[in-house]
């Protein structure tokens, strides 16, 4: 699927070539890089390398998201995931939202991933499958999940639109993921907003239980909504993230 439109400024991929652990990070579900880049940029700086892809149909129009499909979605990590592999022995997975859905999703189908960290990440959204059979018409378009943060000074990069295709798409994807998370075992560090009013937070419990990982915890965030990584908890997630980095490298 070739995009129509121009990448927006502020949602470019990132890449740091450091030393030989690396971090593959994915934004989320009609975001764009920018919501990860924080995290990216202190990993960078501490030594890892660091590979930030921007989601196929992402960080453009939500008429380019309208077009591309889960699998789109999936190979824009795969390749990010392939670049980590060519220049690391031990590479981590972190992700926000989808992009936490895409993170277990890796861990599912590569064993010899390190270590994931989901912050806020979706495998059951139930008003998902409610708006699509309430009956009557359902528009094409739908109102932003984006900017979803305590912080009232800090605002996301995402679509001002959420296609209702691209919805069919995630539901699709999470019932995958969560159907397969009995094959993840490597250790995982779950950060879990108290208040979140995209994702309930109770996919945190889901997670915890359905992964078979020895080493798992759960990290409550007291402070932010959704948007996690840009709120007032950003701090704590990159430091509980370096930490368990060090401990699994």
């Amino acid at each position: 699927m070739k995009e129509r439109y121009p990448v927006l400024p502020g949602a470019e991929p990132f890449y740091a070539e450091n030393g030989p652990v690396g971090v593959l990070l994915s934004h989320g579900f009609t975001g764009t890089p920018y919501s990860m880049r924080p995290l990216a940029e202190a990993y960078a700086q501490a030594g890892y390398t660091v590979c930030l892809p921007r989601l196929k149909g992402h960080g453009t129009h939500y008429e380019d998201m309208e077009r591309t499909t889960f699998h789109d979605w999936i190979a824009s990590v795969e390749e990010g995931y392939e670049w980590l592999k060519q220049r690391c022995q031990t590479i981590f997975v972190t992700g926000l939202s989808m992009g936490g859905t895409l993170t277990l999703y890796l861990a599912e189908q590569h064993p010899e991933i390190c270590g994931i960290v989901p912050i806020n990440a979706a495998v059951d959204i139930p008003a998902i499958a409610a708006g699509m059979t309430g009956g009557g018409e359902v528009p094409r378009y739908l109102d932003s999940i984006g900017s979803d943060l305590k912080n009232p000074d800090v605002k996301e990069l995402s679509y001002e639109k959420t296609p209702t295709a691209s919805l069919l798409q995630l539901a699709q994807l999470m019932e995958r993921v969560k159907e397969e998370l009995g094959r993840i075992t490597c250790p995982a560090l779950i950060f879990v907003s108290d208040e979140d009013h995209v994702v309930p937070p109770g996919n945190a419990d889901i997670i915890f239980q359905g992964v078979q990982s020895s080493e798992k915890e759960i990290v409550r965030l007291h402070n932010s909504y959704h948007v996690a990584t840009l709120d007032y908890d950003q701090q704590t997630i990159i430091e509980r993230s370096l930490q368990f980095f060090a401990k699994h490298a």
